[in-house]
């Protein structure tokens, strides 16, 4: 008789003291990290939309770092085999590991690559559905925000970061492991867990601020997952979604729709 197959991460709390299975009916292998999954989200949802109606005036800050605790909490705090396999490696600068300069470095050019490439083919269709929906008056002219440096590292570092690392780094992630990704899509293998990561996203985002416009980042969350599938890591999503924050907010400013 052969050896029984190793039981996958997260089940050993259903055996008892003496690696069996428990008495009576079969236990659900699936149930705990369901369930652990789900609390989870609610906990963080929760905690993310009172700190955003609490304190209005740092709920930027107050969300990413809540994103970034939870994260840490389910993935970063354990070893390198788990980060990676969520995808929150960034070259080697979340793992518990040495730095490889190289590493870093061709990492770091593929997440910047793709999102310029994404950029190029969405941004200017987003501009002409920006323009029909706000129906803005006069043309665009560039201004720029009064710290180019603070827009782009917040944008990047409180935002876009924090939020990729939970919801494409450890939510998608987990989702994937219940729901296996089944359709292959321009080389990436995908699931329900890519669909339902972004509207989950989504419904954060009306959560913290209640306009039904907001669910509308649902559709770029698709391509924020499609970027986590593809390349195995959060660098490009992380990158595009900062891009598709700066570029909103340019358009925003050029328009005069925001002071």
């Amino acid at each position: 008789m052969s050896p029984p197959a190793p039981r996958p991460d997260g089940f050993a709390e259903a055996l008892d003291s003496r690696g069996a299975e428990p008495p009576g009916a079969p236990v659900d292998r699936a149930a705990e990290p369901a369930r652990r999954t789900v609390l989870t989200v609610l906990g963080t949802t929760a905690v993310v939309t009172a700190v955003s109606w609490l304190v209005p005036s740092f709920a930027a800050t107050g969300v990413g770092l809540v994103f970034l605790a939870a994260t840490w909490l389910t993935v970063l705090r354990h070893d390198e085999r788990t980060i990676r396999r969520h995808g929150l490696s960034l070259g080697g600068l979340l793992e518990p590991t040495p730095l490889d300069g190289r590493r870093i470095g061709r990492d770091l050019a593929l997440a910047l690559g793709l999102a310029a490439l994404f950029a190029l083919v969405i941004f200017p269709p987003f501009w002409f559905g920006y323009v029909t929906y706000w129906g803005p008056k006069g043309t665009f002219v560039f201004r720029a925000p009064d710290s180019v440096a603070d827009e782009v590292l917040g944008q990047l570092l409180v935002t876009a970061l924090p939020e990729e690392a939970f919801f494409r780094g450890y939510l998608q992630t987990t989702l994937d492991a219940v729901w296996a990704p089944r359709w292959r899509i321009l080389g990436a293998d995908v699931g329900p867990g890519l669909v339902v990561s972004a509207a989950i996203f989504a419904v954060g985002h009306v959560l913290t601020v209640p306009n039904p416009a907001r669910l509308a980042v649902f559709f770029p969350a698709l391509l924020f997952g499609w970027l986590r599938a593809r390349t195995g890591g959060i660098g490009s999503s992380v990158s595009f979604h900062a891009a598709c924050n700066l570029f909103s907010a340019t358009l925003a400013r050029g328009y005069g729709l925001v002071p």
